[in-house]
């Protein structure tokens, strides 16, 4: 089995504003206006929930023909829930997310036993979820 590393940076731009790096390619992180940010990108939460999302869709997008599913159109909706008394820092409250919910909006020429077997696969086979659901080992350095 070949391991693989993946690689990501993130650097402060000043205030709550972030900048993700990874193969050289950026996308920026902020905080709403009301939590101290600018508003000018979506948070962290949010882009998990992206990462998420698009990953459930390239899997779709990576097996919709060998599954034999005639795929017209395809959209992928999360929602996070999460208790916002976290902020306030209530320490018997959940930091990240308590549940998430995924609704997938398929037009396919497939009956509704085949869409059904389709999400199941998708649902098992996603990196992502994978690794939200089965955690990984976490490891910490702390560097000059």
């Amino acid at each position: 089995m070949a391991k693989q590393i993946l690689k990501a940076e993130v650097t402060s731009l000043g205030g709550l504003q972030l900048k993700c790096s990874a193969r050289g390619f950026e996308f920026m992180i902020d905080e709403p206006e009301n939590v101290g940010g600018t508003n000018a990108a979506m948070n962290p939460l949010e882009a998990l929930l992206c990462s998420l999302g698009a990953c459930k869709m390239m899997v779709a997008r990576f097996f919709y023909q060998p599954k034999q599913i005639h795929l017209k159109k395809m959209r992928v909706e999360l929602l996070g829930e999460i208790d916002s008394e976290r902020l306030k820092g209530h320490p018997d409250v959940k930091v990240g997310f308590s549940k998430i919910t995924t609704n997938y909006y398929i037009d396919a020429a497939n009956s509704a036993a085949e869409i059904q077997a389709f999400v199941e696969f998708i649902e098992k086979t996603c990196p992502v979820k994978d690794t939200i659901v089965n955690a990984p080992e976490m490891e910490l350095h702390i560097n000059p």
